[in-house]
């Protein structure tokens, strides 16, 4: 289909709880969409409100891995949560450190409404998580530590396409 323009922060859609994909809706177009702009070098995922759509689904693009998900699910996190320098394609040009599960497992269902899985540790485990965070209204800078949290707001409030 066709790469989408990423929505930045203070877009309303990125703050909104994304509703359940049914199995009468047809969202071929958006996988799609997720999937040729999540193919773009540099980029790990794509959430749908990323590209202003309010439902659950999301691309990824790890280790040369590109696929997606609909309606997940996350049903295990596990190990120490580490540090990790974590970025987003809608908070453009920022890496803060915040805790993550080296760990993730999510379910949800393919096209077809079959059930898949996807599960990984590392970049995977990480994308995993940032991703379904987008898809209940969360943005990672929602989850840095308080006084880095201040810090990020002031720097993404001065920064040029704020």
């Amino acid at each position: 289909m066709t790469e989408r323009q990423i929505r930045i922060f203070g877009d309303p859609v990125l703050k909104t709880v994304s509703d359940p994909i049914g199995p009468a809706d047809d969202v071929t177009g958006l996988i799609d969409d997720l999937i040729d702009t999540v193919k773009i070098p540099g980029r790990a995922g794509v959430a749908a409100p990323q590209i202003g759509v309010n439902q659950r689904a999301f691309s990824y693009n790890v280790d040369g891995q590109i696929g997606y998900i609909i309606n997940p699910v996350v049903v295990e996190l596990s190990g120490e949560p580490e540090l990790v320098d974590e970025g987003c394609l809608s908070v453009p040009g920022f890496y803060f450190e915040r805790l993550r599960f080296p760990f993730a497992r999510v379910t949800g269902i393919d096209l077809e409404g079959t059930a898949i899985e996807l599960s990984g540790e590392g970049v995977l485990a990480q994308a995993l998580q940032h991703e379904t965070d987008h898809l209940d209204g969360k943005l990672y800078i929602d989850g840095l530590e308080n006084g880095l949290r201040r810090e990020a707001m002031q720097a993404i409030r001065n920064s040029d396409w704020f």
